[in-house]
């Protein structure tokens, strides 16, 4: 955490001329419930739990007070954002929309599986906004289009890619862009746009004429190809932002000690988490739960992703190099592991039992993995820390499962005879 430090970093002023900028969410606001354990049982990943929400949880000054004799940790409702753009995809086009508009962007090119979420996102954002997106799907179109795969056709542009093309993404992406832009248009990466940054940069507020934006759209195409994920540099400043917001006094403030608990796919949000509280300098800790990749492949992410922020957003280019501990993000292992995408026997069910308790819906995928750890965090209490999960979104991708696996969706009935 030295390197931080030694450029003035960890600071109230560095963070709030950071994030003084536009954004796509008009606030960083996001609701917190409470979730107490009971009656746990030991033994299992999941034990016999039964879990209680409380919608309004004593926050601020309050969370010092003892109240409860059950465990709890508290949810970060990040899945409330907006009907199909919430999670922490919402959270990194909160930073990414104001810079394709602010650079006068006409086309977008993403890529992911599926049932991808984030292309879901930015098909929905880019029609809010007037641009068109073009998305790469992985695979094969399914017989019945549902879940996120369905609002990225019903959004954007899709377009279905054969794996062994998809596994070379940049290539990928690159020709498809290229093929968009057509003869006089031109393509960018949105790293591309990081060069105009300067330290503390204030976001120029672009506003064209209806006019202007018909005649520019008539003569050239500027297409902006954004990575999977959107796992860019840009991206990172959403997520600082909320890390900002849940910092504040009447929140979790600045000296209670936190284990925020995220699930990872490409790792961009817990990166950018990790970002967040170094900056503040927070005694809080960032454990990602690793689902897409091994422990080397996320910690060069954060190798890559840390210094490309630096350069961007600070007064000179850093030379990064991780803490002793690895980096500033706690990477860890599924409590369950599995190749990525595969579900278990009974998680389903687990799913619909906190739903049905709690009122809040998991996947068996990405958000029960966090769900779970939070769960086993709080309830072994070592220390004073609080536990906190963030939910990621994901929701409508329980349809793509249920398409996918129809076996473990045969629940029993439970109705009354």
């Amino acid at each position: 955490m030295g390197v931080f430090l030694k450029h003035n970093l960890g600071n109230d002023e560095f963070v709030s001329k950071l994030l003084d900028r536009r954004w796509a969410l008009s606030s960083p606001d996001a609701k917190i419930n409470q979730i107490m354990t009971l009656y746990g049982k030991e033994g299992g990943v999941r034990g016999n739990d039964s879990f209680r929400n409380i919608n309004n949880p004593c926050l601020g000054e309050g969370m010092t007070q003892k109240s409860h004799a059950s465990p709890s940790f508290y949810v970060v409702r990040d899945d409330l954002l907006h009907p199909l753009v919430n999670g922490n995809k919402a959270r990194k086009l909160d930073a990414i929309l104001p810079v394709l508009e602010d650079n006068a962007a006409t086309d977008v090119v993403t890529c992911g599986g599926c049932q991808s979420a984030h292309t879901a996102a930015v098909a929905v954002s880019c029609a809010e906004r007037g641009l068109k997106s073009h998305l790469l799907l992985r695979g094969e179109e399914p017989e019945i289009l549902t879940g996120y795969n369905l609002v990225s056709k019903l959004y954007g542009n899709a377009v279905y890619v054969p794996r062994s093309l998809y596994a070379k993404r940049e290539e990928m992406l690159t020709r498809h862009a290229e093929l968009v832009r057509g003869c006089d248009g031109s393509t960018f990466w949105l790293k591309d746009f990081l060069e105009d940054f300067s330290p503390y940069h204030l976001a120029r507020n672009y506003k064209s004429s209806e006019e202007d934006t018909i005649e520019y759209h008539e003569k050239t195409r500027k297409v902006v190809i954004i990575n999977e994920g959107a796992g860019d540099a840009i991206a990172l400043l959403g997520l600082i932002r909320l890390i900002r917001y849940l910092s504040q006094d009447h929140l979790f403030g600045k000296k209670q000690a936190l284990k925020i608990v995220v699930d990872a796919g490409t790792g961009t949000t817990a990166i950018g988490l990790g970002l967040g509280v170094v900056c503040l300098g927070l005694p809080w800790e960032i454990i990602a739960i690793m689902l897409a990749d091994d422990i080397d492949g996320y910690r060069q992410t954060e190798r890559n992703l840390i210094p490309e922020f630096f350069a961007c957003f600070t007064f000179s280019p850093v030379d990064y190099s991780p803490p002793p501990s690895g980096g500033i993000i706690n990477w860890v292992e599924r409590s369950l592991p599995r190749k990525f995408g595969k579900i278990l026997e009974g998680e389903v069910q687990e799913c619909q039992r906190i739903a049905q308790q709690t009122g809040i819906l998991v996947d068996p995928i990405y958000t029960l993995s966090a769900w779970d750890l939070a769960t086993q965090l709080s309830k072994n209490g070592e220390d004073d820390a609080k536990v906190v999960m963030l939910h990621t979104g994901g929701t409508l991708g329980m349809f793509g499962v249920a398409q996918r696996c129809k076996s473990h969706f045969k629940m029993p009935d439970k109705g009354v005879k």
